[in-house]
Order: C-alpha cells, then sequence, then structure tokens
C-alpha cells in the first residue's frame, strides 16, 4: 500500500468518526429540553398530543437518516478500495 492511499483511508475514516459524532449530537439535541420543551403542550393533532407525536415520527426518522448515513458511507468505502486497488496495479 502507498503512503497516498493510506492517508486517503485515515482522512476517510476521520470524516466518518466525525460524522458518527454529529449524529450523536443532533440526537442528544432532539431529545434535549428545547425541543421537548417545544413539543410538550396540551394541544393534541388527530387527537394525538404533539409530544407523542414528535418521538413517534422523530425516532423514526432519525433512524432512517443514520440508515441512508451507513448505506452511503459503506458504498463509498467500497468504491474507494476498488479504486486504490486499481490504481496501484502496475
Amino acid at each position: 500500500m502507498t503512503e497516498r492511499s493510506s492517508s486517503m483511508k485515515e482522512s476517510q475514516g476521520s470524516s466518518i468518526r466525525e460524522a458518527w459524532l454529529l449524529c450523536l449530537v443532533l440526537g442528544l439535541i432532539m431529545i434535549n429540553f428545547p425541543f421537548i420543551h417545544i413539543f410538550n403542550t396540551e394541544q393534541f393533532i388527530f387527537g394525538v398530543p404533539k409530544l407523542v407525536l414528535y418521538f413517534f415520527i422523530g425516532w423514526p426518522l432519525s433512524i432512517v437518516v443514520i440508515w441512508f448515513f451507513v448505506r452511503y458511507m459503506g458504498n463509498g468505502s467500497q468504491n474507494t478500495s476498488t479504486i486504490l486497488e486499481d490504481k496501484s496495479d502496475p
């Protein structure tokens, strides 16, 4: 493996960690005071409290976003490894 390909893998690993950290922080913000306070009212939508709808819509939505993220990162790492292997062969 060349120096260039190892540095590319290190930078990709670093960006993956940063993206996961961003997902964690956004998830923590979603279930913390400001947002809970906004949706914790006595108003109902279709007979269901807004806070319950917030959790029942926000939780699956965050799972779908993470699923797309993992799928995208998986495809990107496979393509990168294929390109690196092709370039390293003489």
